[in-house]
């Protein structure tokens, strides 16, 4: 994940997910970064501006923690709202840091995780349109099959981003950085 000139703790990124053609899918704008490391970056928007493939704009409704990771083919979000945490996760590319941006390729299938843990897959149908039009390779289908049994793998054992420790930890580092901004 790391870059020649990575972006420091309380800083700001773009994050921009792309489809499989090349074509810019969705863009993010100002996700304060919490932690960078050689493998992965965990940062969180709060009210962020997003600008979706067709202009159409809108503006993120709560705080978020945000997972990307390099090697894995999925990225996490987890939406901290008053009745619990949801989860979003997207199987997609492993995430490019460059100086425009976090970048990544947007697979179209997710999870999501209810406050109660109840998971559900979404966008199957897209997954499959858009693989047939776009050509997805038979490895990635594989690939992205195989990480979605390590996502619900992680789900079910509370690991990393789907521990309540860690949004605790990571939530309140950003409630820090934001004060002192």
């Amino acid at each position: 994940m790391r870059q020649s000139k990575e972006p420091r703790e309380g800083e700001f990124i773009t994050i921009k997910s792309y489809k499989h053609d090349g074509s810019l899918h969705r863009t993010w704008r100002d996700t304060m970064v919490l932690k960078t490391s050689e493998n992965a970056l965990i940062g969180c928007n709060d009210h962020t501006l997003v600008t979706e493939s067709d202009g159409r704009r809108w503006v993120t409704r709560e705080p978020a923690l945000v997972y990307f990771h390099k090697h894995y083919w999925f990225n996490i979000i987890a939406m901290i709202r008053d009745n619990g945490v949801s989860y979003y996760c997207n199987l997609a590319s492993p995430a490019v840091l460059d100086r425009e941006a976090l970048k990544y390729i947007d697979y179209d299938l997710d999870v999501k995780v209810f406050p109660n843990g109840e998971k559900k897959l979404l966008d199957v149908d897209e997954y499959e349109e858009h693989g047939a039009k776009w050509n997805y390779s038979n490895e990635i289908d594989k690939i992205l099959k195989h990480n979605v049994l390590t996502l619900v793998d992680w789900i079910d054992s509370g690991k990393g981003p789907f521990s309540k420790e860690y949004i605790e930890i990571w939530y309140r580092r950003y409630l820090e950085l934001s004060r002192r901004q």
